[in-house]
Formats: structure tokens, C-alpha cells, sequence
């Protein structure tokens, strides 16, 4: 019996000794690994990825180039402003307008050997509705010479002007074609920024045809900041595909948004300041308030939700008028190119000639019209 006992006593031990293995080996499944071992690696497959190109171009050839080609540019100018009343009276002086200086720094672009400069409108001086008493503007060349400079011809619209050195032999920048440009391309903008001189910045093209009125911005993320306004944007070939203009900013500096005038539309506007001293950008005379609607706002006003430019009102006796443009009718086309915004209808009736006659369709009481339009010059801001 005693024997038996044992045996039991035993059996029991042993079980219960089977039972905490299995609980305490439980317990370690379900705790983190951190003291254990580490698991066996299991090989992950690599990412396919395709080949860049072989290399860079070499940047500092191209920027080398491009620097003997960019400029610093100053206008000073004397302008009138009203005069506060109440510190007329606390100062003794005479009410009315007192006259004081207003300076601009920026950069240019050397576009022909005989000293053609292109950069911006607001470089120059942009008078914003003031009367300008004196302008004077200096160029600083490559080769440290500071030149008087001469208007030739600005662009409020697209915020270009051209001026002219007395220079010869000087190196122009080639002429790139911006409508070649691709998202991500490389590119460099030279200037002035904060007036450090011939400064270049590297980035690539982080948009395309971003639109204003007139323009189809180019957006880099190459750094812009105030100083660089008029300067060349380049590719990495060293040719000019667009002219620094603005920036996004909340600081005042550089945020990595910045924005250029692509060449082709400079390169247009050019050839017109130098031809002509304006440009000659077409219009539809006229049209008093043009607006672009919503889904919402067309199908509220029962008009076909075709993108298009809505015209609410008209002047009387008119050229819109006497071609048969009415209110209420949404323009469409214009030339049989589709039109989507307001921006895009700015765009096609200035590309079209002075002089000539535009087909443009309308969508009037559901219905589609073709309507000849005469193009006429468009008036002048100043």
C-alpha cells in the first residue's frame, strides 16, 4: 500500500510539473522578445527601381556661363504723395503733396550684345497710379561697369519691361524654349538677392502653367528672395527659359515656392516693346463684367454647366454688342479652342491679331452660337 502511495504521489508530481511547463511556456509566447533571442531574418525582396541618368550636367560650367550674362539693376525715382492734414497742421507746413525718393533693386538678363536688358515692371519702378517726377535706372554688367539705362517699353500685364544700355560685345543668354519644360527638371535662378551679387540657386521645376491673367507661371522651388525679381531662371543647358518674378511667402523670404515668367511669352512681349514700344495683345472691347461659374451657379441660373466665361453685363454701343454678344451668354470657344476660365479667355483673344475677326461660340438659351467678333487693340492701363 505504502508502495502504492508512492506511485500516486509520484504521478501527481510529475503531472503537475507537465502543467507549469505548459503555463509558464504559455506566459513566454506572449511576451515581447525583448530578452529573447532575435527571430531568424526573413529576406525581403529588393524594390525595383529604373536607373537615373549617369550623372549630372556640370552645373558649375552653366552657371559659370550664365553669370556673365545677368545684371543688377536700381531705379531710383522721385514721386508725390499726399500729405497727412493733421501732421500739416502740428508741423506748420502746407498741405498737399511733398515730394521723395523711392528705390528698387533687382536683377536683369542681357538679351543682345548691343545691351538689351530684360527683367520686370516692378524692378523699374512701377509708379502704381503716382506721378513720377524722375527715374533713374543703372545696370551693374558683369565686368562691374555701372550703366545709365533707358526704357524701351514695360508690361504692366505681365510685369516685364525691356531697357538699353549704350554697351557693345556683351554676352547675351540663348533663348531656351519653356514649352519644353518638364515637372522636375533641373534648373538655376541667378540674381541679386538682398544685393548679393550674381548669387545662383539650384532647384528643379516644381509645376507648370500655374495661371494668372496673362501668364502661365512656371513654379520652382529654387531659391527666390526679393533681389532676384527680373533675374534669369536657366535649365541645365544654360539657356533662358523664364524670368524670376515673385514668390510665395509669409515670412518675406524664401518658402521653396517660387515663380518665373516662362521665355516664350518674354521673349514675345520683347520683340513687341521693341517694335511697337507696348505690346499688342488683342481684345474684345465692350465687355463690362466677365465671371467664371460654379456647377452650382449654372445649374441655380439654368445655364448649360459647359466651363465657360459668363457675361453679365455689356457697354452700350459696343463692338461686343453690334457682333451680337449678349448678357446672359456664356463664351465657350474662342477660334474653336475651348474655354475653361477667365484666364484662358484673356489668353486667347490677346494671341489673336489686331485687326482680324474671331469666331467665338456662345451658349445662349441652351443652344450653341458663332459669333464673329471683331479684335481690336486692348486699351492701355496707363
Amino acid at each position: 500500500m505504502s508502495h502504492l502511495k508512492r506511485a500516486v504521489a509520484l504521478g501527481a508530481l510529475l503531472g503537475l510539473g507537465a502543467i507549469a511547463g505548459l503555463v509558464l511556456a504559455g506566459r513566454l509566447a506572449l511576451t515581447t522578445p525583448t530578452a529573447a533571442a532575435p527571430p531568424p531574418q526573413v529576406p525581403v525582396p529588393a524594390i525595383a527601381t529604373t536607373p537615373g541618368p549617369a550623372g549630372l550636367p556640370d552645373l558649375s560650367s552653366v552657371a559659370e556661363r550664365a553669370v556673365q550674362s545677368s545684371t543688377n539693376i536700381s531705379s531710383t525715382k522721385m514721386i508725390r504723395v499726399r500729405t497727412d492734414p493733421f501732421e500739416d497742421f502740428m508741423f506748420g507746413r502746407r498741405g498737399g503733396e511733398m515730394i521723395q525718393p523711392s528705390q528698387s533693386l533687382g536683377s536683369g538678363v542681357i538679351v543682345s550684345a548691343d545691351g538689351f536688358v530684360l527683367t520686370n515692371n516692378h524692378v523699374i519702378g512701377d509708379d502704381r497710379g503716382l506721378r513720377v517726377e524722375g527715374l533713374e535706372i543703372k545696370v551693374t554688367l558683369p565686368d562691374g561697369r555701372e550703366l545709365e539705362a533707358t526704357i524701351v517699353g514695360t508690361d504692366e500685364a505681365t510685369d516685364l519691361a525691356l531697357v538699353k544700355v549704350e554697351a557693345t560685345g556683351l554676352t547675351p543668354m540663348p533663348w531656351g524654349d519653356s514649352s519644353k519644360l518638364r515637372i522636375a527638371e533641373w534648373v538655376l535662378a541667378i540674381g541679386n538677392p538682398y544685393q548679393f551679387n550674381q548669387s545662383v540657386s539650384l532647384g528643379i521645376v516644381s509645376a507648370l502653367a500655374r495661371p494668372e491673367q496673362f501668364v502661365d507661371f512656371i513654379q520652382t522651388d529654387a531659391a527666390i528672395n526679393p533681389g532676384n525679381s527680373g533675374g534669369p531662371l536657366i535649365n541645365a543647358r544654360g539657356e533662358l527659359v523664364g524670368i524670376n518674378t515673385q514668390i510665395f511667402s509669409q515670412s518675406g523670404g524664401y518658402e521653396g515656392i517660387g515663380f518665373a515668367i516662362p521665355s516664350n511669352l518674354a521673349r514675345e512681349v520683347m520683340d513687341d516693346l521693341i517694335k511697337f514700344g507696348e505690346v499688342r495683345r488683342g481684345s474684345i472691347v465692350g465687355l463690362a463684367q466677365l465671371t467664371a461659374l460654379t456647377v452650382e451657379q449654372a445649374r441655380d441660373n439654368d445655364i448649360a454647366t459647359i466651363p465657360g466665361v459668363y457675361v453679365r453685363n455689356l457697354y452700350r454701343n459696343s463692338t461686343a454688342i453690334r457682333a451680337g454678344l449678349r448678357p446672359g451668354d456664356l463664351i465657350v470657344a474662342v477660334n474653336g479652342r475651348d474655354v475653361t476660365d477667365l484666364a484662358s479667355f484673356s489668353r486667347l483673344v490677346a494671341a489673336e491679331p489686331i485687326g482680324s475677326t474671331a469666331k467665338v461660340d456662345v451658349i445662349r438659351d441652351h443652344a450653341r452660337l458663332t459669333l464673329n467678333i471683331p479684335i481690336e487693340q486692348m486699351p492701355s492701363r496707363r
